[in-house]
């Protein structure tokens, strides 16, 4: 009874199939015909279901691929090429593989953002179809020619009192183009962004260095004078009048406004200028960094401003210099000659020159270690083997300091009181412990304004937003990190000169005269 009982539980479907047999045959075939239907609809709704569930993931893989191949990590995200070909074929790498990074929407076009970069001017030359101004190839390699012929003769020596005219056509045509970008961009090289310039600039200082900085170079002249070095003239197109015309003697060596070029190396020039103005001197002439293709292969230059009132009886007789020795100019100093507009004494070994003038150029010296004016023979620091003073022996003339002669003190024809500060050679590597403090000697006062500067810790902040307005010198200087080392260097000096004023009793007065 048992094994039969366990024989229809483990078969359960011969039990169905014997009762099946025993039905009609139309009622059998009904049942047959709605299992075969019900088997169908249940087949074909499984293959609809399996086709569009992989669709579903080929179109995810897809979408998958296509993110990694724009948005894959270089160095993470692929193996080596060895790791990836197995055989003769490739294997897809897997997930690890793969780094997926986050799209952002692409910007299509640049933000507009007026006033942060200025565009880079490119050079054009203008050509016209007239016959006159039409250069073929073979006249620009003229002109490359002339103007190397232009620098040979610059680097001879003119006898005295001569002067030699460069007029070439190629330098207007060297220019024309460059004087051409700046016109149509209305871009100067000195930079005032505000309504005006740093109130320690006056109108005709900002004209000067505009006119040095951006002016069309017209002509260019070598001129000598006296037994001094010559000098590398250019004049500029300037509109209106120009008061240099009126000084008749030198009118054949600038008609018009005109700079004068110095050496490449001589770049405190242009630092001497922004640090006279801060201070509040006002007694150096204007001074800009300017590139002439034609010299010392686009250097940068220092352009000083002529001044023809610095040679009132012309370029033979040189500048208007007082003689002095140092015996002399220590004696005048303890005369305090022309204090208080009182004229000194015909025996008292006076110059022209103004009392508070010394203090001034003492001063101004000392912070940029110039001493070529009042100790050319470098008696009061230690000078190294190639400087000028032990080159040409004149630091052995120490032991007679009182003979020695002050040089380079210079003033205009019609200002016989005021000093002007040029040829403004400083040492910006002379250490602290090797200052030549006797350019202080025989000073007992100092001008207040610019010792208030100094006081107030702000001269680095001047110093940076004055030098700013000279872009060419502050590219060549390295821009702010090579002008902040120089300022560095001012900035110490200052600190060392402060305290020798307190320790030395100076007076701190006003010499607004």
């Amino acid at each position: 009874m048992g094994k039969s009982r366990s024989h229809w539980l483990c078969f359960p479907c011969l039990k169905l199939t014997g009762s099946f047999r025993r039905c009609p045959l139309s009622k059998r075939s009904l049942v047959i015909a709605s299992v075969c239907v019900v088997y169908l609809f249940f087949v074909v709704s499984q293959v609809g279901y399996s086709q569009q569930h992989r669709n579903r993931r080929t179109d995810r893989d897809k979408h998958q691929h296509t993110r990694g191949l724009y948005n894959l990590d270089v160095n993470d995200a692929l193996p080596d090429s060895a790791d990836l070909r197995t055989g003769a074929g490739f294997v897809v790498p897997t997930r690890s593989n793969v780094v997926y990074i986050t799209l952002k929407s692409k910007r299509l076009k640049p933000a507009n953002i007026r006033g942060t970069i200025r565009p880079k001017l490119r050079r054009k030359v203008r050509r016209t179809k007239s016959a006159n101004s039409a250069f073929t190839q073979n006249k620009l390699d003229t002109l490359e020619r002339d103007a190397g012929q232009i620098k040979r003769n610059f680097a001879r020596k003119s006898s005295l009192g001569e002067t030699r005219d460069v007029d070439y056509k190629s330098l207007d045509i060297i220019h024309k183009s460059h004087a051409d970008a700046k016109t149509d961009s209305h871009i100067s090289s000195i930079r005032i962004y505000s309504q005006r310039a740093p109130p320690w600039f006056s109108p005709d200082d900002v004209k000067a260095m505009r006119f040095l900085a951006d002016a069309k170079v017209v002509r260019i002249k070598e001129v000598s004078h006296g037994d001094s070095p010559s000098l590398l003239i250019f004049e500029g197109e300037t509109s209106g009048s120009v008061t240099n015309q009126k000084h008749t003697k030198l009118s054949n060596v600038c008609a018009a406004q005109c700079g004068v070029i110095s050496s490449p190396v001589d770049t405190t020039e242009v630092f001497a200028f922004h640090l006279d103005r801060v201070l509040g001197l006002n007694r150096t002439l204007p001074a800009v960094s300017r590139k002439f293709s034609f010299l010392h292969d686009g250097q940068p230059c220092p352009v000083v401003s002529w001044d023809a009132s610095l040679y009132p009886e012309g370029l033979a007789a040189g500048w208007s210099t007082v003689r002095l020795t140092w015996g002399e100019y220590q004696s005048s100093l303890k005369q305090r000659c022309w204090h208080k507009n009182s004229s000194p004494k015909p025996d008292s070994g006076c110059s022209t020159v103004h009392h508070y003038e010394w203090s001034k150029l003492a001063l101004f010296d000392f912070l940029l270690q110039i001493h070529n004016r009042l100790d050319q023979s470098c008696c009061g620091f230690r000078p190294r083997q190639e400087d000028a003073c032990v080159e040409l022996g004149h630091h052995a003339d120490c032991g007679n300091q009182n003979g020695v002669q002050l040089a380079n003190i210079i003033y205009r024809g019609h200002d016989p009181r005021h000093l002007v500060f040029t040829n403004n050679k400083g040492f910006f590597d002379r250490n602290e412990d090797n200052l030549d403090f006797r350019l202080l000697e025989g000073i007992k006062e100092l001008p207040e304004q610019a010792v208030s500067v100094l006081r107030s810790r702000r001269l680095r902040e001047k110093l940076l937003q004055s030098l700013f307005l000279d872009q060419t010198y502050w590219e060549s200087q390295g821009g702010r990190q090579g002008i902040d080392k120089l300022i560095d260097v001012i900035e110490r000096r200052a600190s060392v000169l402060l305290t020798y004023i307190n320790a030395h009793g100076i007076k701190v007065i006003a010499m607004n005269v």
